[in-house]
């Protein structure tokens, strides 16, 4: 009886001690997906025959071209063409776009004023470009390549000295 009872007595305790060491465990599947989708970006860069870009090398930079006029001098970058009632300035300026997981051959670029002038002409890139839509600055760019379309202002000879000009140029690049 006495054997009985101390098997009986161990029995309860390694029952004990192989619940109190026993974990609680759970388990579970995560499926993961994803899909590549191609992208561009725009950046604005210097060039080095134009003035140069506060904020190059991104798509958000400002060109500065200082104090300008029809005669005297003008800024390092900058260039000038007059006429009988206007004169012209421009700078160089290189946009580039790259690619990835793209197979586009090239992009279309257009650009837009932010807002209307009705004083001043604007051009990118020998193309004239106004707020009232989108104009086609090229329609085979090539990828991860500077590539320079030049920014003009023409202001007419009537313009009070002393008057800012200021606008915005919106850019948009399209894969092809």
């Amino acid at each position: 009886m006495k054997k009985a009872l101390a098997v009986t007595i161990f029995a309860a305790l390694m029952m004990i001690s192989s619940a109190a060491v026993a974990q609680t465990t759970a388990s579970g599947t995560l499926t993961v997906s994803a899909t590549v989708n191609g992208s561009i970006q725009l950046v604005f860069n210097s060039d080095a025959a134009g003035v140069a870009l506060t904020g190059g090398g991104t798509n958000a930079a400002t060109l500065a071209f200082g104090n300008v006029s029809a005669f005297g001098t003008v800024a390092a970058g900058v260039t000038r063409t007059a006429t009988a009632s206007n004169f012209t300035v421009s700078s160089a300026v290189d946009v580039q776009v790259s690619k990835t997981n793209s197979t586009s051959a090239n992009y279309t670029l257009k650009a837009q004023l932010g807002t209307a002038d009705a004083t001043n002409t604007w051009s990118v890139g020998g193309v004239a470009v106004t707020s009232a839509a989108q104009a086609t600055v090229t329609a085979t760019g090539t990828y991860a390549s500077n590539v320079n379309f030049p920014v003009a202002i023409t202001v007419p000879f009537t313009t009070t000295g002393g008057t800012t000009i200021s606008n915005t140029i919106n850019y948009v690049a399209t894969a092809n």
